[in-house]
């Protein structure tokens, strides 16, 4: 069993060779970077924390399974 369909064109699984040859080339540089500093004084100051918004119909829906949301 061919992983590319009969009717494929040569075009279309070239195409898909070199797509399939940049991801890895990105992946490989991405493998590669050094890793972040794990020292205090290197590390950003204060971040806001991200919020969380709770839709009305999720709330009703804790409601209904008893959570209880904050």
């Amino acid at each position: 069993m061919s992983p590319y369909d009969d009717s494929s064109s040569f075009a279309a699984m070239q195409a898909d060779a070199r797509a399939t040859s940049a991801r890895l080339e990105q992946a490989a540089r991405l493998a590669t970077r050094p890793a972040p500093s794990l020292h205090y004084d290197e590390q950003p100051g204060e971040q806001v924390k991200p919020t969380v918004e709770i839709s009305e119909a999720a709330a009703r829906l804790a409601a209904a399974l008893h959570f209880h949301l904050e």
